[in-house]
């Protein structure tokens, strides 16, 4: 796999912006609290398949996602790659995913993170240690973002996916530190760290859901 494209995302955002805005209707709220520039990962919950794409159209900067490597197959496979977007193996320590997202972070780009690590309840209940070594690793701040809206009902043309111009919200959180300051990175450290992500994370999708009404 080759480093991931800066190109390539810019590509992603703009087909992400036609795809998603032309399909359904996102409403962006926050998108300020990404800073425009410099490294920072996005923390995004996971509910649905869409919710990768809906970042990639919604975000103000083009974001390369770390997504798991089964999704990389055929044609798929080569467009995720085309766009920047990073191939990861969940079952092991992906020393070539772990490179390639550091190297993202060290150019001052977005990195995109599922920090449940699959689909699920998109709650932030059940966080991998990922998010927590990634930030402390690089010092990039971390945007908390909730997407609402894109697990709630499916669309009758196809049902895997939201309702066709249905709404749905993408709340970006405040930007925060991960680490305690010190540079560290022992496992008490990342564990201390993933506490505190998990906190801020699940107080973010909490102040989302009050303030859309979802």
């Amino acid at each position: 796999m080759t480093a991931p494209s800066e190109r390539g995302a810019a590509v992603g955002r703009r087909i992400g912006i036609g795809l998603m805005y032309g399909l359904w209707k996102p409403r962006v709220l926050g998108a300020w609290r990404v800073p425009a520039i410099g490294p920072a990962i996005l923390a995004v919950n996971h509910a649905h398949n869409l919710d990768g794409p809906m970042l990639m159209g919604t975000a103000p900067r083009p974001v390369h996602f770390l997504i798991k490597q089964e999704a990389f197959v055929g044609p798929l496979g080569r467009f995720l790659e085309g766009i920047g977007q990073l191939k990861v193996d969940r079952t092991s320590a992906d020393r070539t995913a772990i490179t390639h997202a550091l190297s993202v972070l060290e150019n001052g780009g977005l990195l995109g993170i599922f920090p449940e690590g699959t689909r699920g309840e998109g709650d932030f209940a059940s966080l991998r240690a990922g998010l927590a070594y990634f930030a402390v690793r690089s010092g990039a701040p971390i945007v908390p973002v909730a997407v609402l809206g894109s697990a709630e009902s499916r669309g009758r043309l196809i049902q895997g996916l939201p309702p066709l111009r249905s709404r749905v919200d993408v709340v970006f959180g405040d930007a925060f530190e991960a680490g305690d300051g010190s540079g560290r990175r022992t496992r008490a450290v990342l564990d201390d760290a993933t506490v505190r992500i998990q906190e801020r994370l699940a107080g973010h999708l909490k102040n989302a859901r009050r303030l859309t009404g979802r």
